[in-house]
């Protein structure tokens, strides 16, 4: 059974020079800083800045990416970020990658998004806020 997936966030970043590896595309491990700046930002967005100083905060516990299509400089990529149901602390998020200008998906992923109270290390409820972005 396949879970059900909100949109709830885009964002499109600049290919950087540097992102490139020997083959000449973006190297694997990119793919998750992009992920990751896009989940930042929606997460930010919602009024939860990440600060190590807050009293809780999203996590990621595993992280996931299919990669489709090698990505080249110069690019501009497209990250859509899904949700799915939230449980008590935790929710699954899922990516697509596209490159501006291009329909194909380029790569596909996933990060289940734990809410921790910093200072024991343990999971937290989800925000209301954030629980209400899921549902709504």
């Amino acid at each position: 059974m396949t879970e059900q997936r909100k949109l709830l966030y885009t964002t499109r970043m600049p290919v950087r020079w540097g992102d490139m590896d020997a083959y000449g595309h973006v190297n694997n491990t990119v793919y998750f800083r992009y992920f990751e700046q896009a989940r930042v930002e929606w997460i930010e967005k919602m009024g939860f800045p990440i600060d190590p100083n807050v009293e809780s905060g999203a996590v990621i516990i595993s992280a996931d990416c299919t990669f489709l299509i090698p990505v080249n400089y110069p690019a501009t990529v497209e990250i859509r970020v899904y949700v799915g149901q939230p449980g008590r602390s935790s929710l699954m998020t899922w990516y697509e990658l596209y490159v501006e200008g291009d329909d194909r998906l380029y790569a596909e992923g996933s990060a289940k998004v734990v809410w921790m109270e910093m200072a024991t290390g343990k999971s937290a409820p989800l925000p209301d806020a954030v629980r209400a972005a899921c549902n709504g």
